[in-house]
């Protein structure tokens, strides 16, 4: 199992916190031999008509020494998994999460505007001290 990452706590608080029940911690995504892990699942009833939501969350904390570099990790991992998703559990939506300073750093530049265009890319900003989710990108 891969180790947490520093905010996967303060995530998973801030999801529940937003009526989010927590259904995977992680989420197991096998595709062929290999196993990967998602650092979370979770669903919140929507309304009687439409049934759960459902999502996965992938947790990024943007400490390395290089904030493109932790980009083109995360993007990578992201598109990864989305294109697992979209085979294997199509019904659930894939987001990173991210801390407020990473959105106002790497996602505020002209780098991070790029990714955020795409509209395949969903993103989950967060405030680690208050453990709120701030920002749901696309709305």
């Amino acid at each position: 199992m891969p180790k947490l990452d520093i905010y996967h706590d303060t995530v998973k608080h801030a999801l529940e916190k937003d009526n989010w029940t927590i259904t995977h911690d992680p989420f197991f995504l096998k595709i062929g031999e290999r196993k990967l892990y998602a650092d979370l699942g979770a669903a919140r009833l929507i309304s009687a008509e439409k049934g759960h939501e459902k999502i996965v969350v992938e947790i990024k904390s943007f400490i390395g020494k290089s904030d493109v570099n932790d980009l083109e990790n995360a993007i990578g991992q992201f598109f990864l998994y989305y294109q697992i998703l979209k085979q294997r559990e199509p019904s659930r939506l894939l987001y990173l999460a991210v801390n407020e300073t990473a959105f106002n750093g790497i996602f505020a530049e002209e780098i991070g505007q790029i990714v955020l265009a795409d509209p395949m890319f969903r993103l989950i900003v967060f405030d680690e001290e208050n453990e709120v989710i701030t920002r749901w990108i696309p709305a």
